[in-house]
């Protein structure tokens, strides 16, 4: 098998993660020519599994530094934009992360891009740093377009919903592009769970008994917050976050007789898409169960980033 000639495209994977975003983009046959990731333990899944080590702080790194591709990915960070709104263009950016995704797509000049943020990211300062982004995305000649999706939407049992900016620079392959409509779901939180699962997993007494005071405590208040429950016959749960290897209160699963347990994090690898071998290779790269809880709360949806890369590839095959 030729390797060379199976490459479709080239596409960098900026803020990377654990490559969350690049992986079905390379499932699609196109060749990742460029990393960026600044936490050293995601790094090192990174590397465990992709065979790869991403380049550092995107800040630090000149464009020229960058091989040419077609495609650019990022999960990036939102940071407040202070200055949106009082100058215009490119300097409403300066000082923040996405200044560095303007500054290579205007030097580079990419066939497409795909950035996902939280759902909120919409919404923050009152809009108007969504608005600069946007703006400043269609000032660079490409025609952007942006939906909020939920992974429970895309066979993943996980209420997860961000939003994703996809853009071209030709405007046939916009024309094309179409965001992916939700999909039959056959998947239930019991389809992700483990078979046997180490105690080490199950939450002590005292850490049980102070979830259970703290809801009552909310519930008092008259708001729901606290611990969430879930059993394998569950359709989907909350959303896991950076902070789960915390104490999990936000997705705990059921047991008989005991205490509720935390996900494994083969079972948070699941909930994102990710294959168990993520976990097994990082595993055996030194990665803790703390630092993959991490990287799994910080990652995407994978089924939904697949939906995606298969319409953002199959609009620019035309050409």
């Amino acid at each position: 098998m030729k390797k060379a000639s199976s490459k479709k495209f080239k596409f960098i994977d900026l803020f990377a993660g654990v490559g969350g975003i690049r992986l079905p983009f390379q499932e699609l046959r196109g060749e990742c020519v460029f990393g960026s990731e600044v936490d050293k333990f995601a790094i090192k899944t990174y590397n465990a599994f992709y065979g790869d080590t991403p380049h550092g702080d995107i800040q630090k790194i000149e464009t020229e530094q960058i091989p040419d591709f077609d495609v650019l990915l990022a999960g990036f960070p939102c940071q407040p934009f202070s200055q949106a709104g009082h100058k215009q263009g490119f300097n409403d950016t300066r000082g923040t992360l996405f200044f560095d995704i303007e500054r290579i797509i205007r030097d580079k000049r990419p066939r497409a891009f795909l950035l996902e943020n939280v759902k909120g990211l919409k919404g923050h300062d009152k809009g108007r740093t969504f608005k600069v982004i946007i703006s400043n995305l269609e000032a660079l000649g490409y025609t952007v377009a942006s939906q909020v999706l939920a992974a429970k939407d895309f066979n993943l049992p996980q209420n997860r919903e961000r939003i994703y900016i996809v853009g071209f620079r030709d405007a046939e392959d916009s024309h094309r592009f179409s965001f992916p409509s939700p999909i039959k779901k056959s998947v239930l939180v019991g389809d992700i769970l483990e078979k046997k699962v180490d105690p080490k997993y199950t939450i002590s007494d005292k850490l049980w008994a102070g979830h259970q005071r703290r809801k009552e405590m909310h519930l008092e208040k008259g708001n729901g917050f606290g611990y969430s429950l879930f059993n394998a016959k569950s359709e989907y749960v909350n959303t896991i976050s950076a902070r789960y290897y915390k104490d999990g209160s936000e997705i705990l699963i059921e047991q008989k007789g005991k205490n509720p347990r935390k996900l494994t994090p083969i079972e948070a690898a699941r909930l994102q898409g990710f294959p168990d071998e993520l976990v097994i290779k990082a595993r055996e790269a030194g990665v803790s169960d703390v630092q993959l809880y991490k990287q799994f709360g910080n990652s995407v949806a994978v089924n939904v980033i697949r939906h995606i890369a298969k319409n953002m590839i199959s609009a620019m095959k035309h050409k």
